[in-house]
């Protein structure tokens, strides 16, 4: 089980190497999406999120380059 976890987690790290951009991009969409949809009543809330998540692709493209 555990090989199972480390290819899966190999493979996220080769996806955010690759499309990490692209990933970015659409967070930042799926966040002024959620955003709207709320009226902004939760930007800071949703900015936070969006930053945190895109630190993590980043991390994890960051690491498939390593390797």
């Amino acid at each position: 089980m555990f090989d199972a976890l480390k290819n899966l987690k190999d493979k996220a790290e080769d996806v955010a190497e690759a499309h990490g951009d692209a990933i970015a991009d659409g967070l930042e969409k799926a966040g002024d999406f959620v955003d709207d949809r709320t009226g902004g009543k939760h930007s800071d809330k949703i900015d936070t999120a969006v930053d945190k998540a895109q630190d993590l692709v980043e991390k994890l493209g960051e690491n498939g380059r390593k390797r």
